[in-house]
């Protein structure tokens, strides 16, 4: 049985949650603020939580930020699916780069929230979408003047060290795996954000247009109607 915890100050809304999620045969427990919220999550007693972005004490990012950083490995590696009021992409892009698994835009519908439970409990359980895939490779990839050291998760630009997030270096490998081939959209966002992520596929189009300014307008070409290449 999956121990679930709702981080939500808007009552209704976590009790809505909350009993949902019992129906369904989950344990669930809430918290109404930020800071509290931080510390049932450092416990590492959950399976996955549930964060609202616009918190009181502590933001919904500030909490998903230090909860990565937490020593406790299980609390670090908690699936975390966002829930915020704000539709922009931006926001989304921000709590994404922080490690969020997923994100939802309320109002939200409780039948799609359950399945993306689903989806980051699978995910989560299965070891991520590339864990076994990256223990195995540990080589070197080049192309365009970009080297990236798989087992070292480091990436230069014609020599100089760039500084890439998980998921830009993810998207990035993805390309130099594949070079020379066009990747749609839906291809790179399985390959990045894993087959049962539920967002829109313009959110690989921010991505690129980041590895572009961290190497090169030139390294990343765009294939007009299917997506993205990485040149031989």
């Amino acid at each position: 049985m999956n121990n679930i915890l709702i981080i939500e100050d808007e009552e209704k809304i976590a009790r809505f949650v909350e009993l949902e999620l019992k129906h369904e045969g989950y344990t669930a427990d809430k918290a109404t603020d930020g800071r509290t919220g931080l510390e049932m999550a450092e416990t590492g007693a959950y399976d996955l939580i549930i964060l609202d972005i616009m918190l009181p004490q502590l933001s919904g990012i500030e909490v998903l930020r230090r909860l990565r950083k937490s020593a406790n490995e299980a609390a670090a590696s908690v699936p975390v699916i966002l829930l915020t009021a704000r539709d922009a992409i931006t926001d989304k892009v921000t709590g994404l780069d922080m490690g969020a698994n997923d994100y939802m835009t309320k109002p939200f519908a409780i039948e799609e929230l359950l399945a993306r439970i689903r989806a980051a409990l699978r995910q989560s359980q299965n070891g991520g979408a590339h864990g076994e895939r990256a223990e195995k490779d540990d080589g070197i990839l080049r192309a365009a003047g970009i080297e990236l050291n798989v087992s070292a998760h480091t990436v230069t630009f014609r020599g100089k060290p760039a500084e890439f997030t998980n998921r830009e270096f993810i998207l990035l490998r993805t390309l130099m795996e594949n070079r020379g081939t066009a990747m749609s959209r839906e291809k790179l966002l399985a390959a990045a954000w894993g087959y049962d992520y539920y967002g829109e596929t313009n959110i690989v189009d921010v991505y690129v247009r980041y590895i572009r300014q961290k190497t090169d307008d030139t390294v990343i070409r765009t294939i007009r109607g299917v997506g993205y290449m990485m040149e031989e």
